[in-house]
Formats: C-alpha cells, sequence, structure tokens
C-alpha cells in the first residue's frame, strides 16, 4: 500500500469539521490502539469512520480475521476500496451512518468495536452501543480526553456524572493512554485519549437501562440541586421514594454510585416512578 499521505493527497481527503475527522497517521500509535484491543484473530473487528485507513491498516497488519468499517463520508469510500482489495477478503467496507446502524448482526462472534471517533458523535454512538453490550466483546475506543475523564469517573468528582454511571453499569471501563493534538491531521485542539470497556461478565439487565438513563439524564440535568428536586420531572415527592431506599433526599446526584442508582432505576421499572 502507497503512503497514507500520499492516499489522502490523490483522492483530496482533506478532513471535514462538520465530520469530525482528524486523521491518526502515525503507524505506530495505530498499532498500538490495535493491540490494545486484544486477540483479533476471531470473530468481527468493526471499525467506525476509518476515513483514509490508517488505524483500518494497522487492524490487519495485526492479525484481525475480519474488519468491516463503516463509513458515510464518499471520499473516504474510494480511499478505502484499495485497502479492500490489498486486505483479500478480510475487509468488508459498509458505506452508511453508523448512528442508523445496529451494530449486533454485523458478523459473527465475537464481536468487537474499534474506532478513533468522531467527536461530534462519540458520547451518542456509545450510548447506543451500550444498549446492545450483551452482544459485544469489546470496545476500545479514542475520545476527547474530557469524555474518557467522564467515562472513568468515580462518584464525588467533578467529572462524575451521567456518561460515568451508564457506561459503569454495562461495562468495565480503563483508560489505556493519551494521544496529544499534534499526532493528528489536523491536530485537534484537545488531548485525546484510548479507552477500553469491557461488558461485563455477568450482563447487566440491559432492559433497565432506558429507566437508569432517564433516572440519570433528571438527576445530573440539576447536578447542583439535592434529589429531591432534581426528581421532581419524574416523581411528585421524591422523599417518599427515597427514603425506603437509603438514599437521603438532600444528597445530589454525584454522591451516589451507580448501584444506587440502579436502585433508583429498578424502582422506576417497578412503576415507582411516573411514566
Amino acid at each position: 500500500m502507497p503512503p497514507l499521505r500520499e492516499t489522502i493527497a490523490r483522492h483530496g481527503l482533506r478532513a471535514v469539521k462538520s465530520l469530525g475527522q482528524h486523521f491518526l497517521l502515525d503507524l505506530n500509535l495505530t498499532r498500538r490502539i490495535a493491540r490494545a484491543a486484544g486477540d483479533l484473530g476471531n470473530g468481527t473487528t468493526i471499525e467506525i469512520g476509518p476515513g483514509p485507513g490508517g488505524l483500518t491498516r494497522a487492524l490487519l497488519i495485526e492479525g484481525a480475521v475480519r474488519v468491516i468499517a463503516i463509513e458515510r463520508d464518499d471520499r473516504a469510500i474510494a480511499a478505502l476500496g484499495e485497502l479492500v482489495a490489498a486486505g483479500m477478503g478480510r475487509l468488508v467496507l459498509q458505506a452508511t451512518d453508523a448512528l442508523e446502524l445496529d451494530i449486533a448482526g454485523l458478523g459473527p462472534p465475537p464481536l468487537r468495536i474499534v474506532a478513533n471517533l468522531p467527536y461530534n458523535i462519540s458520547t451518542a454512538l456509545l450510548i447506543r452501543w451500550l444498549r446492545r453490550s450483551d452482544r459485544l466483546e469489546s470496545m476500545t475506543l479514542m475520545f476527547q480526553k474530557e469524555v474518557g475523564e467522564r467515562l472513568t469517573a468515580g462518584p464525588r468528582s467533578k467529572a462524575y456524572g451521567r456518561l460515568s454511571v451508564l457506561a459503569q453499569y454495562c461495562c468495565r471501563v480503563e483508560a489505556l493512554f493519551d494521544i496529544p493534538p499534534r499526532a493528528f491531521v489536523p491536530p485537534p485542539k484537545v488531548t485525546s485519549t484510548v479507552v477500553r470497556l469491557l461488558p461485563h461478565t455477568e450482563a447487566a439487565d440491559l432492559h433497565l437501562l432506558p429507566m437508569l438513563e432517564r433516572v440519570t439524564a433528571a438527576a445530573f440535568g440539576q447536578r447542583r440541586k439535592m434529589l429531591r428536586a432534581s426528581l421532581r420531572s419524574l416523581v411528585p415527592a421524591p422523599e417518599a421514594l427515597l427514603g425506603p431506599l437509603g438514599i437521603a433526599p438532600t444528597a445530589r446526584a454525584e454522591e451516589l454510585d451507580v448501584g444506587q442508582f440502579m436502585l433508583l432505576a429498578r424502582t422506576f421499572g417497578q412503576g415507582g416512578l411516573e411514566k
């Protein structure tokens, strides 16, 4: 394969801001990300937004037996066609929007996602995948460092919030390493972090996840307010709900751990909160 910079120039692959594109061209870094995803020698590896194919090349080099690359940029699709030919059947390209795709049926298991996510849709994509986390072996994803900190944060910390609770309920979350802006073309204004999410061995009850999403949205939507106020959008008298659960009505959202939020979500599921 020709050098990535040559491929980018030949296909006019200038990064588009509206698509959240920042290309990572350093093969040492992309191979490090691919290795962080574990054994790629079985099942299906799904890549979102491959762009010119820097990470895609690394996945193939590191032994991925089947890669499905999801790309919506027509310019990148033409460039990736060269990789499809070089991949000798190991790379399949799908020209579609990842936000409209159910990843659970894309290929034989185990399924894993490895991606340098577009910053502007990274959170929306992750929440979508958490809802299907029982079908996934792992997710190895690159986010803005701020998002990575939110994913791994614990209670009573500034970064702890709705995304922390949702991700940690479904997965064991680990920040692996940072990548500086200068590694990208064009350089973003922020540092990036590679995060690995491993669905819990005993799968979370995903039927409760929509309820957990609703409870955390209410609680953290007014995070400086006490729960007796922030949960009023869900139930007229939050104190009557919180007391029997052993949760102080005067507590704030950032003080509750994942287990306590699940108590609230489960009570919602049993009709304890107004729908």
